[in-house]
């Protein structure tokens, strides 16, 4: 297995195409990084520490923009928008059959007619969360106040930087390898390694030793656990009937075997409940410190309460990740297709008839891995709040959004990377 490892090492760093793209991947994480750093006019710093110190849906904010949001950079945004109106433009594909044949049957110019309506739609959406999370930091004394020529420049500041992320993340895609958004969002996560691992040192109390060393085994544990089960395949046995006509009517036959992920999805529902949750708190929190209507006030302060209680959020919290499983696997699993596809090329699967009933047979163990799928990625995803509560230690937090986020990347890009290596050979 070692020497294995080394051959696809040097298989990787020797071919001069793969190293093209790492060098671009790089180079545009760079840009990305300093594009953090450069903060929106006006800011006041010593309040928004204050802000952000202790505001747990600011922190969430913040992973969408890579850490842009605490230094309140021009991208402070992220890629939040971008994600929200895929997730708006897939929902419309289920309910749309002109959209659904666009995005599936149209070939490359339907995606990319598809993708264009979804660039429209995160414009849209960015200008409506950029003037809402702008509002709220006005109302804090953060940023100057709406209306103002200063704020409305902010808006289409950040509203340019959002839009800039996206296209970032495109050229990933594009030029690079793996998803770009997804290695955006990784590359804030990483990025913030350092600064947590110096808060847990600088709050560390020697009494609770065992504590820090029970987290460290539990730590290893989870993540064996998350890279175990996103690795996990229920393989469906398929045989390929072959006829032969030498020297008279020959059948033969090949077995193989189809793989059913038991996480389809990969971490796509987190991203989807993320964007999802933050969306509509962000909105309320700005309509809670309006005066246009007391209406609208108290409609937005009693959102942003119910959200803010941490039993009440992690159960939701929970459910939408569990039930955007389900959602996410229907959208890229089609059972239909795959019993077509079987049927054309002349293969079935032993004791089911094809067409209909394979597709059933297909489509029933989907939704049963799914469920157990589902429910691993909706506890890793509130297991941080499960353990702060347990432990007390609010410097403590294993698993999260995050660490899957971080685990479904790398073994992506190595799969991607051990794909195009041996392409390379052959």
């Amino acid at each position: 297995m070692f020497q294995t490892f080394i051959k696809k090492c040097k298989a990787i760093f020797t071919d001069r195409q793969i190293v093209l793209r790492l060098v671009f991947i790089l180079a545009i994480l760079i840009v990305f990084r300093m594009l953090t750093s450069i903060p929106v006019p006006g800011v006041n710093p010593g309040e928004l520490a204050q802000f952000l110190s202790n505001n747990q849906f600011f922190g969430f904010l913040n992973i969408f923009s890579g850490g842009g949001l605490t230094s309140l950079s021009i991208v402070l945004l992220g890629v939040g928008p971008f994600i929200t109106a895929s997730i708006i433009m897939q929902l419309l594909t289920l309910m749309s059959p002109k959209l659904k044949e666009l995005y599936h049957e149209s070939g490359e110019m339907g995606r990319r007619t598809f993708n264009q309506y979804s660039r429209y739609v995160t414009v849209a959406l960015a200008i409506i969360q950029g003037t809402a999370l702008l509002s709220v930091l006005a109302g804090k004394g953060i940023l100057p106040a709406l209306p103002s020529v200063q704020a409305f420049v902010n808006i289409a500041i950040v509203v340019a930087g959002s839009f800039l992320m996206m296209w970032l993340g495109e050229l990933i895609s594009e030029f690079g390898i793996g998803n770009g958004v997804s290695i955006i969002i990784f590359a804030g996560i990483v990025a913030r390694i350092p600064n947590d691992i110096n808060q847990a040192l600088f709050s560390y109390d020697p009494s609770q030793l065992p504590l820090y060393i029970g987290f460290a085994i539990l730590a290893v544990i989870i993540v064996a656990a998350v890279v175990m089960i996103t690795e996990a395949e229920r393989l469906v046995p398929v045989t390929y009937a072959k006829q032969q006509a030498r020297q008279g009517y020959v059948s033969t036959s090949t077995s193989s075997h189809i793989p059913l992920r038991m996480n389809q999805a990969g971490v796509m529902p987190i991203i989807f409940t993320l964007s999802i949750l933050m969306f509509p708190k962000l909105i309320a929190t700005a309509m809670a410190a309006s005066t246009v209507h007391p209406v609208l006030a108290s409609v937005g302060t009693a959102v942003t309460t119910f959200l803010s209680n941490q039993l009440y959020y992690g159960i939701l919290y929970f459910v939408l990740v569990f039930v955007f499983t389900y959602f996410y696997t229907a959208v890229t699993f089609d059972a239909d297709a795959m019993a077509t596809n079987l049927q054309k090329s002349g293969a079935f699967i032993p004791n089911v008839r094809p067409g209909a009933p394979t597709a059933e047979f297909v489509g029933t163990i989907m939704s049963r891995i799914t469920f157990f799928g589902g429910l691993f990625l909706a506890v890793i995803a509130v297991l941080p709040q499960i353990f702060q509560g347990i432990s007390g230690n609010q410097n403590l937090a294993i698993g999260g959004t995050a660490l899957l986020i971080v685990v479904s990347v790398i073994i992506d890009l190595l799969k991607k990377l051990s794909a195009q290596a041996s392409m390379s050979e052959y």
